[in-house]
């Protein structure tokens, strides 16, 4: 239910889990309606509007983006904007309007890790890297997927307002001021295949059971009823990564979630989720992220945390 005065967000963002979840499996039938999400009535053309008296642009990602950018009137005006503009940016996909018009060549820019190959072989003079949440390349910033694009408005916010008045939108959005790790954390579907077959997904629902636990060739081959042989190959095949290699990136994940969400110490945490010492984690770590675990525990707190700080906060003022 909406009313006078809601807050848009809290009908987008619960609107397009339920859209996109009902894209794949159905149920979810929508009572405020749009052919995908919301019926938004834009204030002005792009033709009312002067190029040279925008600041900062940003430029939404969806669907469409395939079609706008063959409008010749949008990606102009972009270029002109680009000219003048303090700032242009873009949320997931809509870096391709920034690449149709023109201004990408020679950038290093991220966007939606599903449309990380699309962009490589359409502009290959562009510099993609699908890792980062955001990139800043001179006056350009491109974001990754969907709710990125907060990160990357927090990011600007800063930019122009400093730290402290973004670090208090963080803390009342209950959000990350720097959300920790970058695309793949979110994910095994980032980095890895869907299983295929029963038994390699019988291993793989092993692993996320218990990252921590003895997932060696010998002991994933027992829960999928294979030879450890006839494992690795169909695993591999499958998914993409040997299962050392996928057994790694989820115990980093789970590690992760830890953090920050949590005050174990390293070395219980390494232990927990299947490294054994301090030591192996830190070298892991730096291998996939390029941070040490106590510099990410230091960096971030999860929003459970900031909550219960803002709370306490609230409750001595």
């Amino acid at each position: 239910m909406i009313y006078e005065g809601f807050q848009p967000l809290d009908l987008v963002g619960p609107h397009e889990v339920f859209q996109h979840a009902g894209q794949r499996a159905g149920g979810y039938r929508h009572l405020v309606p749009a052919a995908s999400g919301l019926p938004v009535h834009a204030g002005y053309g792009v033709d009312e509007v002067d190029p040279e008296g925008v600041d900062t642009l940003v430029v939404a990602g969806g669907k469409g983006v395939d079609q706008a950018r063959l409008d010749a009137g949008l990606t102009g005006w972009i270029r002109d904007v680009g000219a003048s503009a303090r700032r242009v940016t873009s949320v997931c996909s809509g870096v391709f309007l920034l690449a149709a018009a023109g201004l990408l060549d020679g950038r290093r820019v991220t966007t939606h890790w599903a449309r990380e190959q699309q962009l490589v072989r359409e502009h290959p003079g562009v510099e993609v890297d699908c890792e980062p949440i955001f990139i800043r390349d001179g006056h350009v910033w491109t974001s990754a997927g969907v709710t990125a694009g907060m990160d990357l408005a927090l990011a600007l916010v800063e930019d122009d307002l400093g730290r402290d008045v973004a670090h208090a939108v963080a803390r009342e959005m209950v959000m990350f001021l720097r959300r920790p790790g970058g695309q793949s954390q979110f994910s095994v579907a980032l980095w890895s295949k869907e299983p295929a077959t029963d038994p390699v997904r019988a291993a793989v629902s092993a692993i996320h059971a218990d990252p921590g636990a003895r997932h060696g060739i010998a002991d994933l081959a027992q829960s999928a009823r294979l030879s450890p042989r006839h494992l690795q190959r169909r695993f591999t095949a499958e998914l993409g990564t040997p299962p050392a290699s996928y057994v790694e990136r989820v115990r980093v994940e789970a590690a992760q979630r830890a953090l920050a969400e949590g005050y174990d110490p390293v070395e219980a945490i390494a232990r927990h989720c299947g490294f054994g010492t301090a030591e192996t984690l830190r070298r892991t770590f730096h291998r996939h992220l390029g941070i040490a675990p106590s510099d990410y525990r230091a960096r971030f707190r999860s929003t459970t945390t900031a909550h219960a700080e803002l709370r306490q906060e609230q409750e001595h003022s």
